[in-house]
């Protein structure tokens, strides 16, 4: 051991005449501890609702959209096997998408409907369950005697909106009509609530409803052609690469967009909220920082004799430097990994025993979410190091720039 760090680990060991300077060194490292331990658990919660907002929302979303900017497209067979046959490609499925009315006994609201292909939705669209359409139900006669229709699911918002149970019946109504002699009549047509589904996300649950693509055709007149195509990524960082790729072998009318394209606002916002608390919480390690300067500094006054006794002994400015950058450095060193300790020790417990509760009809979940990135942590730990380091600093340097004989003569 140098002889600069033998002497710095003695003067952490303060004498009882130094009890003040031994108490602000702790208070030194309790405001390092709090201010890492309050940024790691703060960055864990802001990531874990990051992480599951993406989860909810690529349960209803794909990955990857394709559409034709003519609209609807018929060749859409040749289209799905090109794209299937894109590198990084999982599944792919064709939809209808189109906004409609839906009318049931006891209310009307509207919705967006989306004609799906059961056999290779549920491959795609991993939040909503399809398997409900994969046989359409056979006709059954109500009590008037109408037959109930083919099946539709709805999002359980807007089944609640409609007041619809599993099994009741429910009218779409479309612009796509047809012209009568009184004028143009939207088109209508009579389906059965065969289930729900439930993203937790107000802004799906209230308005998306899915019935099979071929009758989604049917109602819109559309024939043998469809909205777009939909596909889903092994990796969901690499869907604008893969993106370019498809566009590369389409080529013009086709356009695509991905899921970082299609909710870039969200996604910015949630970034720049995570950046800003951490900007924040660091304020409180700079407030310990400052704590750790006026320990040094007390420090420096307290030991100027010994400081001139040293200098005297051939000791340089640089190795008087280093002894009080080794003091303040250990401070926070011994702060970041208990407030790291710490950090991790909650995390660990709001994601085992959720014992902070949030209101449901307010957030889209009832606990807080956690999700602990090993680099956030390192980030975190290495900016208190080194807001820590500079703090040193100023009393480090002022340190060595004592005169020894000065020193000692008035020390």
């Amino acid at each position: 051991m140098s002889f600069e760090y033998f002497i710095g680990r003695r003067y952490l060991k303060a004498k009882q005449k130094q009890s003040f300077i031994s108490m602000i060194t702790i208070l030194s490292i309790a405001g390092v501890t709090v201010g890492v331990m309050a940024l790691i658990v703060v960055i864990a919660v802001m990531s874990g609702f990051e992480a599951d907002l993406k989860s909810r929302i690529l349960g209803v979303e794909s990955h990857i959209v394709l559409m034709n900017q003519a609209g609807p497209f018929n060749n859409y067979r040749e289209v799905l096997a090109t794209v299937q046959d894109t590198d990084g490609i999982e599944a792919v499925t064709p939809f209808i998408y189109s906004q409609v009315m839906l009318r049931s006994s006891h209310g009307v609201s509207g919705a967006v409907l989306r004609g799906i292909d059961p056999e290779t939705a549920g491959l795609v669209i991993k939040g909503v369950s399809p398997e409900a359409l994969k046989s359409s139900p056979d006709p059954e006669a109500s009590a008037d005697g109408v037959a109930a229709g083919p099946g539709i699911i709805l999002g359980k918002e807007l089944a609640r909106s409609l007041h619809v149970l599993k099994g009741d019946s429910v009218y779409i109504i479309t612009p796509r009509g047809m012209i009568s002699p009184i004028g143009h009549v939207p088109a209508m047509r009579r389906f059965k609530v065969l289930g729900y589904f439930e993203t937790g996300m107000y802004e799906y649950d209230g308005s998306m409803a899915y019935i099979r693509i071929e009758e989604a055709q049917k109602m819109l007149r559309m024939g043998d052609t469809i909205s777009g195509i939909e596909a889903r990524v092994f990796n969901i960082y690499k869907a604008r690469e893969i993106s370019k790729q498809i566009i590369e072998k389409l080529g013009y009318p086709f356009w695509v967009r991905d899921w970082m394209q299609m909710n870039h606002n969200l996604f910015s916002a949630l970034k720049l909220e995570k950046t800003v608390m951490f900007i924040i919480l660091a304020l409180i390690i700079m407030v310990a920082a400052f704590n750790i300067a006026s320990t040094l500094i007390m420090m420096v006054m307290e030991k100027t004799k010994d400081i001139a006794i040293l200098k005297a002994m051939g000791a340089t400015n640089k190795s008087i430097r280093k002894i009080f950058v080794f003091n303040g450095m250990i401070i926070g060193a011994i702060g970041t990994f208990l407030g790291t300790g710490i950090g991790f020790i909650m995390c660990g417990l709001l994601e085992k025993y959720k014992f902070i509760e949030l209101p449901g009809d307010v957030y889209y979940l009832t606990t807080l979410p956690v999700k602990l990135d090993i680099m956030d942590v390192i980030i975190i730990a290495l900016s208190a190091l080194v807001i820590c380091f500079l703090a040193t600093l100023y009393p480090a340097s002022q340190a060595s720039k004592l005169d020894p004989v000065e020193a000692i003569r008035y020390g």
